[in-house]
């Protein structure tokens, strides 16, 4: 090889060698204009944004539709002084730990199954996601008609077989864990879709080398299944505590707090301030609610996702 061919030649291999620097380097250049973006964010501003920061200030004031006095933390003295106030943090806590739970549990189990070579594996995932598409006030009203202590339907099948028959929403003892169990009727299936989505991005590798090494089906769920589903038992936890915390709607179309106080949660007690016309207090039970949710979901969050999967 000629001088010059072998200087072409090295120059060729510098310019191959460099070219993968200099790609990373180059800036991405976006494929929309950066003025797309505007309608999104202004939508996010004046209906995200702005309406956050003016409920922290509205939460210091005494206001109304027409005008706003400003009383510094008075109102949130109020709330924390409310009777209602213990009982509901208490049964926030607790339902927002049962619904989110059984949902992680269940939605993994179910989403074993499903993703199985089962007959009619079809059907039962469309059986176990359509609770999912019914409005929850829906949803509400039909278990307040099937689980009604005197005329519901399951009551009736249950004195036909000579068994006892609660007062699924009328008993103080049970109401919260029947709007729970309803809760987690309606939910599961949104758990279930998330876990199958991240059992099937498994390589299947994993699961061939399982079988040949002679692995049983519980160690082969706990030492692969498991770890490697980390991302969406994160987003399933996640997701379904936030809903728990801050539910509402099932339990206000099913008991409306009752009996009593015995099934209300923050956001009922908020709600029937509301009713009552103390706007103040009722938007300073909002912000004691976003900082309760943000004061476990921020650290859970963090502590979900800070450990990468080993095997």
């Amino acid at each position: 090889m000629s001088t010059a061919n072998a200087a072409t030649a090295r120059r060729a291999a510098d310019i191959v060698a460099q070219e993968p620097a200099a790609r990373k380097r180059r800036p991405i250049k976006s494929f929309y204009p950066t003025w797309f973006f505007l309608p999104a964010i202004v939508l996010y501003v004046v209906f995200f944004v702005i309406p956050s920061f003016s409920s922290f200030y509205f939460s210091l004031t005494r206001w109304s539709l027409f005008d706003a006095q400003f009383i510094g933390f008075e109102n949130f003295v109020q709330f924390f002084r409310d009777p209602q106030l213990y009982t509901s943090f208490i049964h926030t806590l607790i339902y927002a730990a049962l619904t989110s739970g059984s949902k992680v549990i269940l939605g993994f189990f179910l989403a074993l199954l499903l993703t199985s070579p089962i007959l009619g594996r079809g059907y039962l995932r469309a059986v176990i996601f359509f609770p999912v598409l019914l409005s929850t006030i829906g949803v509400g009203i039909m278990f307040k008609s099937l689980l009604d202590p005197f005329h519901g339907m399951v009551n009736a099948v249950l004195g036909f077989f000579g068994l006892p028959q609660p007062g699924w929403f009328t008993d103080p003892n049970l109401a919260l864990y029947t709007i729970a169990g309803v809760d987690i009727w309606k939910g599961v299936g949104i758990a279930t879709l998330i876990f199958m989505a991240g059992i099937v991005a498994i390589p299947n590798e994993y699961f061939e080398a399982a079988r040949i090494d002679g692995a049983s089906s519980w160690k082969t769920i706990r030492l692969i299944t498991i770890p490697l589903s980390k991302g969406a038992t994160a987003t399933v936890i996640i997701l379904s505590l936030i809903g728990g915390l801050r539910s509402f709607d099932i339990i206000w179309a099913t008991t409306g707090g009752g009996p009593g106080f015995t099934s209300d949660v923050l956001a009922s007690v908020i709600y029937k301030q509301y009713q009552a016309g103390f706007y103040g207090l009722s938007t300073a039970g909002n912000v004691v609610l976003f900082l309760l949710v943000t004061v476990i979901m921020v650290p859970l969050s963090y502590f979900l996702n800070r450990k990468p999967v080993e095997l």
